[in-house]
């Protein structure tokens, strides 16, 4: 489902809150006590992240953060996902993940769900394909990161 043009200043809200998450990221630095950690890069634009996840008794996620250099949309994507999925299950991640994969794919439902909170301000994206694969990093590098910390 094509998603409707977001008004100016909808648009303009949603420009300043990705640049709010770049220029002062949320949960960047490392996490001493992570229980895992992955690296993932964008050979094609040179993006380069490194995710670390703590996890508390029940496999929930306790602490998340990230470090590394990219892109405004890779970097802002890492601080709202981490924000995101810190205290969450790994059943409520899995959702969030299949939510924020369809508002890329430009499903404009998907682009409303309140529990992609401020990842919502990327739903823009889908209409730049070049930029797609920026907001996607972050999420493979989570993807990795909950299967090796199975």
């Amino acid at each position: 489902m094509p998603q409707p043009d977001a008004s100016p200043t909808l648009a303009a809200l949603y420009q300043s809150l990705i640049l709010e998450h770049y220029r002062r990221p949320r949960n960047h630095g490392v996490l001493e006590d992570a229980d895992v950690a992955v690296t993932v890069k964008n050979p094609l634009c040179g993006d380069q992240l490194v995710l670390q996840l703590a996890f508390d008794d029940t496999g929930a996620v306790r602490a998340a953060r990230f470090r590394g250099q990219g892109c405004s949309i890779s970097l802002a994507t890492a601080s709202m996902l981490t924000e995101c999925i810190t205290g969450k299950s790994r059943e409520a991640i899995d959702a969030t993940a299949h939510q924020f994969a369809r508002m890329l794919e430009g499903d404009a439902d998907a682009a409303t769900e309140p529990a992609l909170g401020d990842l919502r301000a990327l739903s823009g994206v889908a209409k730049v394909p070049a930029r797609i694969r920026c907001a996607q990093l972050p999420w493979e590098a989570l993807e990795r990161a909950l299967s090796d910390g199975r």
